[in-house]
């Protein structure tokens, strides 16, 4: 059997290996960008660093199944992703926990919250902001509400472009109070960067005789009747040539900048919530360790996205973009052999894990 699969991100990747190396098939991958990879791009620029294009990604899992497989192809530092943001000129640890707490207020009065919190909440949990919000002691509701304008509002506002209220619930429980003195950001079994970068572990997921890349290449402009299988991970509505109206996404613009410095900021990762337009500011070197005497950052603006002008980064979870994207899904089912998988093919936000887990279900489901 001959076998297309649209788009080399990790789910196209993934989907593309298996079938190769499993079921001994031919498999052709094309991608519309100039390399694979997708949005976990990244490369050595000429100061030795390695840059991610399309943003900070920080692989992490709890998925023994997915740690095996990508294992296959790399190994892992044991970086751990540390967030802080500037809250009141004072740099201090996201999500908010009782570190963040001793590091912004008063010491006898953090105590007191401190104490207040763990005679009603258990720890080591998460809580929701706005689920947090819901509090009877006054000095609880000053907390709460000093979360919620200093790390949640402006920042949600910045980052979707709309003011909370009208951000899913799905979105808004990404951004917990954290009762717990573990600065992570993520608390997965499974953390780090891959040794060599994440373009380097899909050139290796791609590298069998089996599999042809082709490369600056649109699917419109490929004979689909020549496969039996077709797996696309492009945008499901533009599959169906946008019959039913664009699905929204917000989109992300990333201003590159070279300092004659070692670093400039303490840390990868460091947000801003209530100041300037940029939601944040990456700095690479971190990540692998990369030394030299200069540094790159990127400041991460947050923008609708509009077709031809740039890329789609988040599906928008809204009811009514529900509806559409199901309206697109029932048109999926009058299909023979095509399958929609990828953050733009199901229209929902993937972490790395989940992206690829997703496309090791449903090649067990379809090709076994």
């Amino acid at each position: 059997m001959k076998n297309l699969v649209v788009g080399a991100g990790f789910s196209g990747a993934t989907i593309a290996n298996l079938i190769a190396t499993q079921l001994d098939e031919e498999v052709v991958i094309i991608d519309k960008k100039d390399h694979i990879a997708g949005n976990c791009f990244d490369y050595r620029d000429e100061n030795g660093i390695m840059i991610h294009k399309y943003g900070s990604h920080i692989f992490h899992t709890k998925s023994e199944k997915v740690w095996a497989y990508l294992k296959q192809f790399t190994d892992f530092n044991t970086y751990m992703h540390k967030v802080v943001g500037y809250l009141d000129g004072i740099e201090a640890q996201i999500p908010f926990n009782f570190n963040t707490l001793y590091q912004v207020f008063p010491k006898t009065m953090a105590k007191n919250l401190e104490e207040k919190l763990l005679d009603n909440f258990a720890y080591n949990t998460k809580v929701p902001i706005l689920e947090f919000q819901k509090q009877d002691d006054d000095d609880l509701k000053y907390l709460a509400n000093y979360v919620y304008e200093k790390i949640f509002l402006h920042y949600t506002t910045k980052q979707w472009g709309v003011p909370p209220k009208d951000v899913d619930g799905a979105v808004t429980a990404r951004v917990p109070v954290y009762l717990s003195k573990d600065n992570r950001y993520f608390q997965d079994k499974y953390q780090g960067i891959p040794l060599e970068g994440y373009t380097k572990v899909v050139e290796k997921m791609l590298d069998h005789k089996n599999i042809e890349v082709r490369l600056n290449t649109e699917f419109k402009d490929v004979d689909a009747s020549k496969f039996d299988r077709i797996f696309y991970t492009g945008p499901i509505d533009e599959y169906f040539n946008y019959k039913f109206g664009q699905l929204p996404y917000r989109s992300v613009n990333f201003k590159f900048e070279t300092h004659n410095k070692e670093y400039y900021q303490s840390n990868a990762c460091v947000n801003y919530p209530c100041n300037y337009d940029f939601t944040r500011i990456h700095e690479y070197k971190y990540y692998l360790g990369d030394k030299s005497e200069k540094t790159v950052i990127a400041k991460e603006y947050s923008e609708f996205f509009e077709l031809g002008k740039n890329e789609r980064y988040y599906p928008i979870p809204k009811d009514e973009n529900t509806v559409l994207y199901n309206k697109y899904l029932e048109e999926t089912k009058k299909l023979d052999n095509v399958y929609f998988l990828g953050r733009l093919g199901d229209y929902k936000y993937y972490d790395m894990d989940k992206a690829i887990l997703r496309a090791i279900e449903l090649f067990e489901e379809v090709c076994k």
